[in-house]
This record gives C-alpha cells, sequence and structure tokens, in this order.
C-alpha cells in the first residue's frame, strides 16, 4: 500500500513562512536556528514548509530565538478576518519582499546594514534607498 501524501494545513504553512522569513531577516542560518532549539536543521526546513507542525512550546523557544512575541507567527494567517492593525498584511508579509530576503542580495544588504551601529547613519541609507527606489519606479511607467 503507497502512503499518500499528507497536504499541509494552511496556518502550518503560514507559522512556517513566518519562521522562515523572520530567520533570514536576521541572517540566521537553519543550522544556527536547529541548534538553538536542540533539533537538526532538516527539522527546521520541515517547520518552514509546514511539513511538521510546530508545538506550542517549540515555537516559544522560536519565538525567543528569532526575537519575536508568538503572536507575530499568526499575524495575517489565512482566513483571519480581523482588521486591527495587528493583524493586518504587511509588506513584509508579501512574496515579493520575501523572496528579495531569501536572495543572496537581499542577504548582503540586510548584513550589511545591520553592521551601521548609527541610528543616523541607517536613517540616510533608508531615505538613500527610498529616492532611488522612487527614482525606479518612475522611470519604468
Amino acid at each position: 500500500m503507497m502512503k499518500s501524501k499528507t497536504i499541509p494545513n494552511p496556518i502550518d504553512v503560514h507559522v512556517g513562512e513566518k519562521i522562515r522569513a523572520r530567520r533570514i531577516a536576521l541572517g540566521m542560518s537553519m543550522e544556527t536556528l536547529g541548534k538553538q532549539l536542540g533539533v537538526t536543521f532538516q527539522q527546521i526546513q520541515k517547520y518552514e514548509r509546514g511539513a511538521n507542525r510546530v508545538s506550542a512550546s517549540r515555537l516559544q523557544n522560536i519565538a525567543t530565538a528569532l526575537g519575536v512575541p508568538v503572536r507575530h507567527f499568526f499575524e495575517g494567517t489565512p482566513g483571519e478576518q480581523s482588521t486591527s492593525d495587528a493583524t493586518k498584511t504587511t509588506a513584509f508579509d508579501l512574496p515579493e519582499f520575501i523572496q528579495f530576503v531569501s536572495s543572496v542580495e537581499g542577504q548582503q544588504l540586510n548584513s550589511a546594514f545591520v553592521k551601521i551601529e548609527d541610528p543616523a547613519v541607517r536613517k540616510r541609507i533608508i531615505a538613500l534607498i527610498k529616492t532611488v527606489g522612487a527614482g525606479e519606479i518612475t522611470r519604468r511607467r
């Protein structure tokens, strides 16, 4: 008898995507997160794909390791009807954002940016990037 593949629950997939996005935004490898939690990188991979469900205690440990509250992983969950500001979809949830942050270029940008300690310098760099980005949008039109 063949094993039937079970389809991951959409909420498990969503939680996994949020774990992955946060881990990548921090420049953290699956191996590093796995070591902090006492699991293999393959287990982290399964959590991030939604293939394995994350227990409540493990999710608390993941939230601590990634520096976010547990509720972060449930913001914008599929079928959510709330309109409160805490649950609205943000730019950080968009596939193109996640794709960019996951790219080598996105990781290099974030790694370099987090090394800048002066808040004023960070603000100027953000302003520069917004200006250049706005110019790109104008040229495409």
